[in-house]
């Protein structure tokens, strides 16, 4: 019963936008109204105001932090840490909150990548930078870092179970950016370009 209630506080904590919370500190448009209508910090940057997108990319990650690092405090099995990570992700995407209407979880998913391992973490989010700054595409970013992500934990030793989660998670990932990848292989998929 104690597991339950951890997942639906991870699912509910998951399903906090920092997008909109902190576009409507900022006074900047709705997140879900312009560029790629997408509740994440890249969408928010859009908007020229790169604090408001750093507080966005920090806040998303931290969700995917907390959830996991408390059930890692309070010693909770990897079986159900993994399970917590998964339903704070799933909170992300499909959140009660904006009519199970939200993000792509990339932030939020390396928030708890950092959580299993620091070293996995700042390399995934390092094969994120580097690949969005050459290239200019974020889902390209996010599916090649979450694509690498199981092999880098695999080498890295990360127990059993949350290898097998940071795989869902991969998976969960490109599942996402479905609609990206057709777009990147048809060309037709947005830049992203600094505003002016």
């Amino acid at each position: 019963m104690l597991s339950l209630i951890y997942l639906l506080f991870s699912y509910l904590i998951g399903a906090i936008s920092f997008g909109i919370l902190v576009s409507h500190l900022f006074s900047l448009p709705d997140p879900r109204t312009i560029g790629s209508k997408n509740l994440g910090a890249t969408n928010v940057l859009r908007t020229g105001k790169k604090l408001a997108a750093l507080l966005t990319l920090l806040g998303d990650a931290l969700k995917g932090s907390l959830t996991v690092g408390l059930a890692q405090y309070f010693e909770l099995s990897s079986l159900i840490v993994g399970f917590i990570a998964i339903a704070t992700l799933i909170g992300h995407i499909f959140p009660v909150y904006y009519g199970f209407k939200g993000g792509k979880g990339v932030a939020t998913a390396v928030g708890v990548l950092f959580m299993f391992s620091w070293i996995l973490g700042a390399i995934v989010l390092g094969i994120w930078l580097v690949v969005f700054f050459i290239w200019r595409y974020s889902s390209l970013a996010a599916i090649i870092a979450g694509s690498l992500s199981p092999v880098i934990g695999f080498f890295y030793g990360i127990d059993f179970y949350k290898l097998i989660t940071t795989s869902i998670i991969a998976l969960i990932l490109i599942l996402r950016h479905i609609d990206n990848i057709k777009r990147l292989i048809n060309g037709t998929e947005s830049r992203f370009k600094d505003k002016k």
